[in-house]
């Protein structure tokens, strides 16, 4: 397959481009805003670009014809989505719609378009995937129209809905886990919400099971997550345990004392059952998830075949 990438800068981005990287039949193309790249390996290719410029859409897509264009493009900062409403859809829905004009002249090209249990409002969980979507925030409602853009397009595509990412790569934006940690290492008591529940996925396994399902020929909407439903208090708790910090130095608190600008659903636990009958997969539940980041971490500049942070191509 000629696969395009876009934000593979970002966590799931690079995960994506080792995960395709070890296909040798995949050829793909890596694009971000940034004019160069920290991927060094030979096997890709690197173009910059902003999705939201038709234009400079319109001519790569159409140079490179791609079989599948995996979008993880986004605007994810909740709270700044609710702040910024027209850069949040001019990047969470114009994007995707701009991608989807030139390839639908590609024939059988194939769009993955990431999205988030956001699309509901946590009071009917579990969720699976002929669940009503009713988003309580502005970043959700980006997330869900993308969505809706992409199925009712004339572009065959998979909507992914993921929750809870974390994991660790080249200069990434902090995630769940990664602040958490940082909190630990300054040995200072912190809190945590007890009441926003979801199930924590780990980066490298939503990439495979990307992977999976295109090479399944897929289509639809999927939910990818990990398998256990945790509360954001207990996960901290057992990523101070995995870690080997002190567990005591977290200690719960609600959304609304802390104060945030958007909503967040409560509970919007997902059900896998579709993902897992079509691929025969189960992604890492919490231990084993946190236990291969806690290795990477400990592994240094993990994956130096396929990026460098002093090299540039």
């Amino acid at each position: 397959m000629r696969v395009l990438i876009t934000g593979a800068h970002g966590l799931l981005g690079q995960k994506l481009a080792l995960a395709f990287g070890r296909e040798s039949r995949h050829e793909l193309l890596l694009t971000d805003l940034a004019p160069r790249t920290f991927f060094i390996n030979n096997r890709f290719d690197y173009q910059q670009l902003d999705i939201t410029l038709l234009a400079d859409v319109k001519s790569l897509v159409s140079a490179y014809r791609p079989d599948v264009i995996v979008n993880t493009a986004a605007m994810t900062n909740v709270d700044a989505c609710e702040e910024d409403r027209q850069a949040t859809w001019r990047l969470n829905v114009d994007g995707l719609k701009n991608l989807m004009i030139p390839a639908r002249r590609i024939e059988s090209c194939r769009i993955v378009q990431l999205s988030s249990d956001y699309v509901f409002d946590g009071r009917s969980a579990p969720y699976d995937e002929h669940s009503r979507p009713k988003p309580v925030s502005y970043y959700g409602k980006s997330k869900l129209a993308a969505e809706n853009a992409l199925l009712t397009g004339p572009v065959a595509g998979i909507v992914v809905r993921t929750q809870v990412l974390y994991g660790t790569g080249y200069d990434v934006r902090s995630n769940f886990v990664t602040w958490v940690l940082e909190q630990l290492e300054k040995g200072v008591p912190f809190r945590v919400v007890d009441d926003q529940r979801g199930n924590p996925t780990l980066a490298d396994d939503l990439a495979f099971g990307i992977l999976q399902l295109l090479d399944r020929s897929c289509s639809g909407v999927y939910h990818v997550s990990g398998p256990e439903s945790l509360d954001r208090f207990s996960f901290a708790r057992k990523i101070a345990e995995i870690f080997g910090f002190d567990p005591a130095l977290i200690s719960p608190t609600t959304s609304e004392e802390i104060g945030q600008s958007a909503n967040r659903p409560p509970d919007s636990t997902f059900i896998t059952l579709k993902f897992e009958a079509a691929c025969g997969e189960r992604l890492s539940d919490t231990a084993r998830g946190l236990g291969r980041m806690r290795q990477q971490l400990r592994d240094g500049a993990s994956h130096t075949d396929l990026l460098s942070d002093s090299r540039f191509h």
